[in-house]
């Protein structure tokens, strides 16, 4: 057996290095932090802790580059989540993880397990968990039955767990792409909300006290979960399911009651509470000794086990899903179990805390872990990496512009809205409840979703994002161009732009010009955050995104929340009047770098991406906010994928509405993608104050009652009953799902 190698013949056989810890990185343990060789329990430890999904050991110098502090920020990144005031004692408590390796490994369970813990992470926070978003990024389904079981497997993943939680999904994007047909994304995003007092810290201290485990028992599922996502994908991992933990939602509701429970109405009891996550019983004991400052003693034969004849090493690298470990105060364990007993729950008693800093663990009445608590957490030796500008973008930098060729306005409207990325994904979304807690004010299928906060007039609203196109073809601009489209996506739903998380989604980091676009991108996003007063709180890392050495294209994904005082002057997307004027605001020129557009027409994305004025672009943003707080704004949509022809057909979807514009540009720019812009619709009495208010904004036309969508180009007409393009978008996606090919 495995495990029972001895210290010496693990140096000889290196097991370790299967687990993603560098000889390098051996010797420093052995020579300078041990001054021995550590046995197959230690080195397992070692190797999960030391994992970059853990220790974060290549990305750490380009996460320094993040804003983390800002007058709303209660607490940044470094807990289980972000915390940010939203006033009156109350705050909105949120965070985003990927599962990007089990869900492309076992869609369904890797799914449903990346909801389940980022529940975890926010709950344990002392937040109710509000609302779920996802970030799915999948393959081509034409042509690929194998993505088309992944994507439905993966949705019914997301669904299902949240479902049985009883916790709206409130949408988020699906994006198709070649670069993810080997390495799907899976991001979940979690927003809670809870009383300021009530916050809770992942913290162990104060020697004597008991260290409590709660929750499900513990399997042999997910161990290594944390280094098989710090390493490149490839065909032998493709069934490497034991890697892959296993979910039960009705354990979890279970166990989020029983935590919220302890933590809001017994506080006194609780030092500190942390989600076993990655690297399970490991990760979540010596993060919070480290947090305390204190050591720790873990006798793992008092661990609940599912399994018989389960080795320390299995017990603790585990990531059997459902579980919590608690910090508990001398005197209260009974107390605490009574808790727990009453959701049927265990609750055991599976160490204490000391003060000399030491990590032991027990099993089978003998020692097999004695380390520095610190070894594990903060000795672990950063990665430096080497960088350089990929040819791509050399090349494109000599190069010309590609400028399209639009022969027919409304025929190319007509197969951008057929484009699975841009088509309505409500095939997706459908399959979540969004109006569970019956707190939803706007749900799936808008800019941005929002929810009310119960007992106040305040609302949230929050939104998932990603431009992976724009970001390899220029990181740095598509960075900002990604944390400003969910600003722009925030604001046209009426609310004011607070602070983000990110998963930032990437390849292989040992490949310099894969790590010199984490770095640039990383900047770029850390330059709109500046600016945007957006605040990077909480978020995750996800790199070795490959599959047989193909990278997906570096994916930052950025999930932001916004606050709405009233929520009277929440914005829908869509037109709603006969006669309200429609007005652009954002200047729109030739940005087709990396567009649907030129997907579609070249089958490949070049150039590169015009970079925003976001100075500008705050400018006008936070001014319309204003002027919707007012109540001077009908409706507001953002331009994304398709630009402005998709959005003006978008905005009169499922209404009984059309549009009748003149807009003084060609046909081809009608479908660039320059960022920053929106449409918005103003009662035709409150009209000359919006243009007052808003000087730059751009007359388009009004709203009509004749259902068609009519557009007059410099170059072109589009006149298309928007019934037909609605068909179109509705039915893309679905139809590529029943195909036989």
């Amino acid at each position: 057996m495995k495990q029972a190698m001895t210290p010496e013949e693990i140096k000889e056989e290196k097991p370790y290095l299967d687990w993603s810890l560098s000889e390098r990185e051996y010797d420093y343990i052995c020579d300078h932090l041990l001054h021995r060789l550590p046995n197959y329990t230690e080195i397992g430890l070692f190797s999960a802790m030391w994992s970059e999904h853990c220790s974060y050991k290549k990305s750490k110098p380009v996460l320094r580059l993040f804003p983390t502090k800002g007058p709303r920020v209660i607490q940044g990144p470094g807990e289980g989540a972000g915390v940010v005031d939203i006033d009156d004692g109350q705050a909105v408590v949120f965070k985003a993880e990927s599962h990007n390796h089990p869900t492309t490994v076992e869609p369904y369970q890797g799914a449903a397990t990346g909801v389940g813990g980022i529940l975890r992470d926010v709950f344990s926070m002392g937040a109710r968990p509000v609302a779920v978003l996802d970030s799915l990024h999948f393959g081509e389904l034409k042509n690929n039955p194998t993505m088309r079981y992944k994507m439905e497997e993966t949705i019914k993943g997301v669904g299902d767990y949240g479902n049985c939680m009883g916790i709206p999904n409130l949408g988020g994007e699906t994006t198709f792409d070649p670069c993810y047909n080997g390495n799907i994304l899976l991001n979940a995003m979690n927003v809670g909300l809870m009383n300021i007092k009530d916050m809770e810290h992942g913290n162990a201290s104060g020697s004597g006290n008991l260290v409590m485990y709660v929750g499900a028992k513990t399997g042999r599922d997910g161990i290594h979960g944390a280094t098989f996502a710090s390493a490149d994908f490839s065909k032998e991992h493709e069934t490497q399911r034991s890697a892959v933990q296993v979910g039960d939602p009705f354990m979890e509701k279970l166990l989020m009651e029983a935590c919220l429970d302890l933590i809001i109405k017994h506080r006194e009891w609780l030092v500190g509470i942390q989600d076993m996550g990655a690297a399970g019983i490991v990760s979540s004991s010596a993060e919070m000794a480290t947090e305390g400052k204190s050591g720790m003693v873990l006798n793992l034969n008092d661990v609940p086990q599912r399994e018989p004849n389960m080795s320390a090493y299995e017990i603790m690298l585990s990531e059997s899903q459902e579980r919590m470990l608690l910090c508990v105060k001398k005197g209260y364990e009974e107390d605490v179990k009574r808790i727990f007993e009453g959701y049927n729950l265990e609750a055991v008693t599976i160490g204490r805390i000391t003060d000399d800093g030491q990590y032991i663990l027990l099993h089978d009445d003998e020692i097999v872990c004695d380390i520095p608590v610190t070894a594990l957490t903060e000795d672990v030796l950063e990665e430096k990496s080497e960088k350089r500008k990929p040819k791509h973008i050399i090349e494109a930098e000599k190069e010309a512009a590609w400028e399209p060729k639009i022969e027919d306005a409304g025929q190319t409207l007509k197969d951008l809205l057929n484009q699975p990325t841009i088509a309505s994904d409500t095939f997706v979304t459908q399959q979540y409840d969004s109006q569970v807690r019956t707190n939803t004010i706007v749900a799936p299928g808008s800019d941005a979703g929002v929810l009310r906060v119960r007992g106040t007039k305040k609302a949230i609203a929050m939104c998932t994002d990603t431009n992976g196109r724009f970001v390899y073809l220029d990181p740095r601009v598509g960075g900002q161009r990604t944390v400003l489209e969910s600003a722009t996506n925030i604001v046209a739903s009426g609310a004011l732009p607070l602070a983000i998380t990110d998963c930032l989604n990437y390849g292989d980091p040992n490949d310099p010009e894969i790590y010199w676009s984490l770095h640039e991108s990383c900047q770029g996003i850390a330059d709109a955050c500046e600016i945007l007063e957006t605040p990077v709180v909480s978020g995750n890392v996800s790199l070795y995104n490959e599959n047989d050495g193909e990278a997906i294209y570096p994916s930052p994904m950025i999930g932001m929340v916004g606050l709405i005082k009233d929520y009277d002057h929440v914005i829908p997307m869509r037109m709603q009047e006969t006669g309200d004027q429609v007005y652009l605001l954002g200047k729109t020129d030739d940005d087709f770098a990396g567009s649907e557009l030129q997907k579609m027409m070249t089958g490949k994305i070049s150039g590169l991406p015009h970079a925003p004025n976001l100075l500008e672009i705050k400018d006008y943003l936070y001014r319309l906010q204003k002027l919707m707080a007012e109540g001077l704004v009908r409706s507001a949509h953002d331009l994304s994928e398709g630009g402005l022809g998709v959005a003006l057909a978008e905005s009169v979807f499922k209404t009984d509405l059309g549009l009748k514009i003149k807009a003084d540009i060609s046909a081809s720019w009608l479908f660039s993608e320059t960022p920053g812009r929106l449409i918005v619709s103003i009662a035709s009495d409150k009209a000359q104050k919006f243009e007052e208010k808003m000087p730059e904004a751009v007359k388009l036309g009004q709203v009509t009652d004749d259902q068609n969508l009519q557009i007059t180009l410099k170059d072109a007409e589009v006149n298309e009953p928007v019934k037909d393009l609605q068909q179109i978008w509705e039915e893309c996606i679905p139809c590529l799902m029943k195909s036989k090919a």
